[in-house]
């Protein structure tokens, strides 16, 4: 079951494991082709199936067979075949949301594990939507998904088309932006929420584009001295509870 196939071919994606599978039968954005269980755990994940009956098959195969199809021993017992919902366009996405909102910008971020991680925060911290370049990796990418707890599943999210300015974009839209770097000029304790923020991330080591540092306001985390940095997924964790505060 190779991530390639089922993205490009089928346009759909894998959830995996009863976490996340439960949020798939909840989220409204997203839709199911099938579920594959194993026999053994079909009786104790009953409720878990109930939003799903009527709406897609269920197969329920030995472990042995699983392992073969998935292609190596997986022990969460339970995959779904995700169908991907519309994706609307940015500028749509930013128009349609609330007068006060918190919306996620993300740049290069490439990582499935700090882009799980990401959309967990996210998904915690009420975010509205997020928003990723063309140097991000998918959301809906099976590894993404799972260390999202579901959170990939549940907030809106859209890619901002080659050759946009993301910051004019979010401006226009009456958007704040706050862009997070370990030089920038407002320290976080500092930072008065705008009704309409846009949190700003970028790749570890490169951080932010110069051209998107220079036109937001610049907003660092201070810490110890002799370390200058955090993981991407950890300042978003930050800065979102501060926000949300």
């Amino acid at each position: 079951m190779r991530e390639r196939d089922v993205v490009g071919r089928e346009g759909g994606f894998i959830a995996e494991g009863e976490v996340v599978v439960r949020v798939l039968g909840r989220t409204r954005f997203h839709g199911v082709r099938s579920l594959l269980i194993a026999e053994n755990r079909v009786g104790a994940l009953a409720d878990l199936l109930s939003p799903f009956r009527g709406r897609a098959p269920v197969y329920a195969a030995s472990q042995a067979v699983m392992d073969a199809i998935v292609g190596f021993p997986i022990h969460r017992g339970i995959l779904a075949f995700g169908e991907r919902g519309p994706t609307p366009s940015a500028t749509d996405l930013l128009a349609g949301l609330p007068q006060r909102a918190v919306v996620l910008a993300l740049f290069g971020i490439s990582n499935h594990d700090n882009v799980g991680g990401i959309f967990r925060n996210a998904a915690a911290f009420g975010v509205d939507a997020v928003l990723l370049d063309g140097g991000c990796c998918d959301p809906l990418y099976r590894k993404a998904i799972r260390v999202s707890v579901g959170g990939a599943l549940t907030v809106p999210f859209a890619r901002i088309d080659p050759g946009v300015d993301a910051v004019a974009l979010l401006s226009a839209a009456g958007f704040s932006p706050l862009a997070l770097t370990p030089s920038g000029h407002t320290p976080l304790a500092q930072l008065v929420r705008p009704s309409r923020s846009a949190v700003l991330l970028g790749a570890e080591g490169h951080g932010l584009p110069a051209d998107v540092l220079e036109h937001a306001l610049t907003v660092s985390i201070p810490m110890a001295g002799g370390f200058d940095s955090l993981n991407v997924a950890v300042t978003s964790g930050i800065v979102l509870h501060h926000l949300a505060r």
